[in-house]
């Protein structure tokens, strides 16, 4: 594995609410994670057990939406979303911000669908809740890391990062990670109308709506994992468009042309 040389911060025992019954709502995008759905809201309950899960299902050819639907059945922690097509995570995200608001929940937390976001680090993320808006599952502050990435994608990787606090002025080490927990009420405040990004850059922009919203920035380190089943889906050219629209608002903001309001 390829990690920092510092360990992982040990994960709380056991896990309440921040404030006692605060509801929270945590979103899976899935495309093509039938080998993987199952195991993961089983795990998500064992850890969180009081939490409610939206999985948000791109018509997956390989059968996710239905498992997603039998689970729902089963147990009413289950909420399935499912769109026409692969419409990107960017798309899937807001559609669970949407989702938080309008259901009223008060976190809403967000993970991949494929394991690579441990679900044993939730009791940490959430409770960091009880002193930040954002809390990120962080591989770049201490105590975080990555498995077995090859050099150029930790390189890639850090290097936006480094560029996004540069351009940004944010005061966070890991700025593309989707493993996070929002506070619903702060969500209203960010102007998630105005959010350009749809694919990869959608991490970094809608922490930067967050920012400028004034939410208080949290990490919390984490092992990010290889998944365990199915195949990647980063995407060469998404990901040149990304960095591309992350030069874009990055440039705009350290000139001073986004708007607060």
């Amino acid at each position: 594995m390829n990690l920092t040389s510092e360990p992982v911060r040990p994960i709380p025992a056991g896990f309440a609410p921040p404030a006692g019954e605060e509801r929270i709502l945590i979103s899976l995008a899935t495309y093509n994670e039938a080998g993987n759905l199952t195991a993961l809201i089983e795990e998500v309950h064992r850890v969180v057990p009081h939490a409610d899960v939206l999985v948000i299902d791109d018509n997956s050819p390989d059968g996710t939406g239905k498992i997603a639907d039998e689970l729902a059945a089963k147990d009413p922690r289950v909420h399935v979303l499912h769109r026409p097509g692969k419409l990107g995570l960017g798309t899937a995200t807001l559609a669970a911000m949407n989702y938080a608001m309008e259901h009223g929940y008060d976190y809403l937390q967000n993970m991949d669908a494929d394991f690579s976001h441990p679900p044993r680090y939730l009791p940490g993320i959430l409770a960091g809740m009880s002193k930040y808006d954002v809390m990120i599952g962080s591989r770049y502050t201490k105590g975080g890391a990555t498995e077995n990435w090859p050099l150029p994608r930790r390189v890639i990787s850090q290097g936006v990062n480094l560029l996004v606090r540069f351009l940004f002025r944010m005061p966070v080490k890991d700025a593309s990670g989707a493993y996070r927990c929002y506070r619903v009420s702060k969500l209203r405040e960010a102007h998630l109308e105005r959010t350009r990004s749809r694919g990869y850059s959608f991490q970094q922009e809608v922490l930067f709506r967050c920012h400028k919203a004034r939410c208080k920035l949290g990490e919390y380190p984490i092992l990010f994992e290889n998944r365990r089943a199915g195949a990647s889906k980063v995407n060469r050219a998404e990901a040149v468009r990304s960095i591309s629209m992350i030069l874009y608002l990055g440039l705009r903001n350290f000139f001073g042309l986004e708007r607060q309001k």
